[in-house]
């Protein structure tokens, strides 16, 4: 299917409780990557989406759930976007060498993020 859902991350006041209450839940193998100044922990299902959680980026905001749609050329689909409408809330930017995202609000105030995997 083009352009499918890949990826879904939890940003997250709270990682430790956020790991402890999915962990039980779902039993998902989590691991935690380093990223920056902190963690990026990637939730390993095993077949199906892949997810991670992180402490959420935008002080003062609740904790959500971000999902991903993958993309054939970022820079042109976050182009789209802005075009039809949407509010750029984080342009194209490269990830730990394994791709690129950015991130978007839709003209109706949802959240979604686009990947282009590194070929």
């Amino acid at each position: 299917m083009p352009n499918a859902f890949v990826h879904v991350e939890l940003n997250t006041t709270d990682v430790d409780a956020a790991k402890a209450f999915y962990g039980k839940l779902f039993e998902w193998k989590l691991e935690d990557v380093p990223m920056g100044d902190g963690a990026y922990t990637m939730i390993k299902v095993g077949s199906g989406t892949a997810g991670g959680m992180m402490k959420h980026p935008v002080p003062g905001a609740p904790s959500a759930w971000l999902p991903y749609v993958e993309v054939g050329d970022i820079g042109e689909a976050t182009a789209k976007a802005k075009s039809l409408g949407a509010n750029i809330m984080r342009d194209v930017t490269e990830v730990m060498g394994m791709g690129w995202l950015s991130i978007l609000i839709d003209p109706t105030g949802a959240a979604l993020g686009l990947w282009q995997q590194k070929k």
